[in-house]
């Protein structure tokens, strides 16, 4: 057992990365390549999936390199990956007809608006869990359709693939048009506003509305499962591909928080928090969506609850690119750090408008309270703070949808080695939270789903013994203090709200 592993592929949304980790779920080596983003106009966000697709190989030889092994120690691939961002590609050349639209863009709204004009945003929440909203990839393929040049009328012909990026991958690994795999897992279907949450199906009447072909749609399949095999050109070759789920999943599932009532935030490129229902399906009554946590082989599937916030990391990553204020992400700590307070700055990022528990497609980013008493050291620091409170809006949503509160946070990803951002978090919350030993738990969750497929691990309770507490910060601010500084933060986030009209992006 100790010469055999597992191989992650996190497909994110700045980065592609492939893990290797062992049975006591540590990490052994990683490959990692940043992707371009691509912004061709205020709102759009793309990314190139030839890229993406590239940097997948290299990731995979990096982990392999850096380990020193070859693929007859890998059991089993996971895969997870950024879950609204599409991909649309032609079925016999293999090549993408658009760039991939990123779940961050805003675009589609006037398809949004379209949709909505017969039964209102929630028209389909009843049936999918979600919102229309421009976040999830249903309206995304719409508008390929709608505006690339022979895209229609190929789709129409049968000749066009749609996918998440995990889809993408697999086909791809899998040999391309070449005997390709043309599948997804129940988390990422169940971002699309297509699929059925009691069925686990994609809905032909919902397809209608959109005017969008089944035929472009991959099979849906459990979290669990061997899909297929990698195909014979790659490092990978001959291993099967036994895992697939969207990162908040698989971050919940790299947690070990399979029962209902257990919970996890996680800390990227935006903050996504979920709330495992277990196998009850629990719609929101405050803006929370309803979505699939996990389902394994041909158990019962597992539901959850998810506060999605847009904005958060790339905030910071605004701070460094657009600004020019810190250098690297990791300097915002320091620079916050060198004021005591946010100098009555409140930072609300709605750079693609508010998802939870708001859903304000019309909101734009806001940052009020500016004196001249105001420097760069106190604009950092309202950027961190914004996360946090975001998250407690979110948290607040679960408590009062699940009727239980929760006691404390899990947290993990990238934000989570910022212990500034980690204690005026727990102050915020009035909640301790804790940060596990493995941070990387998206990649580990994947990880942990492939290899229950094939074996390597036999139970959730071999899981559960993996996980272990890194570190935990405790509430230590004042009730007033804590009140004083929520109530400014959504006096803030009003200053956003209706920015966006006819003739304003």
């Amino acid at each position: 057992m100790s010469d055999d592993y597992i191989l992650a592929i996190d497909q994110g949304t700045t980065s592609t990365r492939a893990i290797i980790f062992d049975h006591s779920g540590t990490i052994v080596s990683t490959g990692q390549k940043e992707h371009e983003q691509i912004f061709p106009r205020a709102g759009w966000v793309e990314h190139d999936p030839l890229e993406i697709w590239t940097n997948t190989r290299e990731v995979i030889g990096q982990a392999l390199s850096r380990a020193d092994i070859t693929r007859h120690n890998i059991k089993a691939v996971g895969i997870t990956n950024q879950r609204e961002t599409a991909v649309v590609w032609d079925r016999t050349t293999g090549k993408p007809v658009y760039n991939a639209i990123v779940w961050q863009d805003t675009r589609t709204q006037s398809i949004v608006d379209r949709l909505a004009a017969d039964g209102g945003v929630e028209r389909f929440k009843p049936i999918v869990g979600l919102p229309l909203a421009t976040y999830f990839s249903g309206t995304k393929i719409v508008w390929i359709l709608e505006n690339v040049e022979g895209a229609r009328e190929k789709a129409d012909a049968g000749d066009l693939m749609f996918g998440t990026t995990d889809s993408w991958v697999i086909w791809n690994l899998t040999g391309g048009v070449d005997g390709g795999v043309h599948v997804t897992d129940v988390t990422n279907a169940s971002r699309t506003l297509f699929m059925d949450l009691e069925t686990l199906e994609w809905r032909d009447d919902i397809l209608e509305a959109f005017d969008v072909p089944k035929s472009m749609l991959p099979e849906i399949k459990s979290s669990s499962e061997v899909y297929g095999t990698v195909e014979s050109s790659n490092l990978l070759r001959e291993v099967p591909i036994a895992g697939i789920l969207g990162d908040q999943q698989a971050a919940t599932f790299g947690q070990a928080a399979f029962d209902q009532g257990e919970s996890k935030n996680t800390y990227g490129t935006g903050n996504f928090l979920i709330f495992n229902t277990g196998e009850e399906i629990v719609h929101s009554k405050n803006g929370l969506l309803t979505t699939l946590g996990y389902k394994l082989g041909d158990a019962a599937p597992h539901y959850a609850l998810e506060g999605s916030i847009a904005v958060t990391g790339s905030l910071i990553q605004w701070l460094r690119d657009n600004l020019g204020i810190i250098g690297s992400a990791a300097e915002v700590e320091t620079l916050a750090t060198t004021v005591d307070d946010n100098g009555g700055v409140y930072f609300v990022p709605a750079f693609s408008g508010l998802f939870a528990p708001y859903w304000r497609s019309d909101a734009r980013g806001a940052l009020v309270g500016l004196t001249r008493y105001v420097n760069k050291g106190h604009i950092a620091r309202a950027a961190l703070e914004a996360t946090a409170f975001q998250t407690r809006e979110v948290l607040d949503a679960v408590n009062a949808d699940s009727g239980v509160d929760l006691t404390e946070l899990k947290v993990d990803g990238g934000m989570t080695a910022n212990d500034a951002l980690m204690q005026f978090q727990a102050d915020i919350l009035d909640v301790p939270v804790v940060r596990p030993v493995v941070a990387e738990t998206t990649a580990l969750g994947a990880a942990y789903a492939a290899g229950l497929a094939v074996g390597f691990w036999e139970t959730l309770d071999d899981l559960r013994q993996n996980w272990q507490e890194d570190k935990r910060w405790t509430p230590n601010i004042d009730a007033d203090e804590r009140d004083r500084t929520l109530r400014l933060w959504k006096k803030a986030v009003t200053k956003t709200f209706d920015w966006v009209d006819d003739d304003v992006n």
